[in-house]
């Protein structure tokens, strides 16, 4: 008889743990896909200021074709990325092709004194500010799900589950150098 009473709570706790497992990897799973649509507001936001942006531009540089060029098929790549991965590489040929504009833009004062330019140019910054939380607060949760989902005894009970680890929002090394070198803009052609 006691060794039935030791068999049902030994049952007990590993259904109740099982059950506490399964609750906190769905509640991180949930924060995590949260965030990655706040990070995709967000993005979606800076690419619909984008064209704004770009119009205003272009009205004070049209032979900088090239630079716009770049910036459209950048933010096309922004609106098109499907996972984490490909945001991420997509958001760093846009912010490499949005220096090329604003080092077009410091070639031509009125531009800079323009109104619209500024508040465009102030709204692109705030929205910049926004992605770089939203991002900070997707890894967060990604850094979380991965560690529950990777401890012991949880990785056993997660792969059966179905949880999968998620991929950072990041810069992967290869593209490293080309976030971190400046923008080389040439006006003699």
């Amino acid at each position: 008889m006691t060794a039935l009473i030791i068999i049902g709570i030994i049952i007990a706790v590993i259904v109740l743990f099982v059950w506490m497992t399964y609750n906190s990897l769905v509640t991180l799973k949930i924060r995590v896909d949260e965030a990655w649509s706040d990070i995709t507001v967000q993005l979606k936001r800076r690419a619909d200021l984008i064209p704004n942006l770009v119009n205003t531009v272009k009205g004070y540089a049209k032979h900088e074709s090239g630079v716009f060029e770049k910036v459209t098929e950048a933010r096309a790549a922004v609106v098109g990325a499907s996972s984490p991965k490909e945001a991420a590489k997509a958001d760093n040929m846009l912010t490499d092709a949005l220096k090329s504009v604003f080092a077009v833009a410091e070639a031509y004062p009125d531009l800079k004194a323009s109104q619209n330019f500024s508040e465009l140019q102030q709204e692109l910054v705030d929205t910049e500010d926004k992605i770089q939380a939203a991002r900070r607060f997707y890894n967060t949760g990604v850094r979380d799900l991965n560690t529950k989902i990777q401890l012991f005894p949880n990785n056993i009970f997660a792969g059966m589950l179905g949880f999968k680890q998620r991929e950072f929002f990041d810069v992967d090394e290869s593209e490293r150098a080309t976030v971190d070198k400046p923008v080389d803009v040439d006006f003699s052609k």
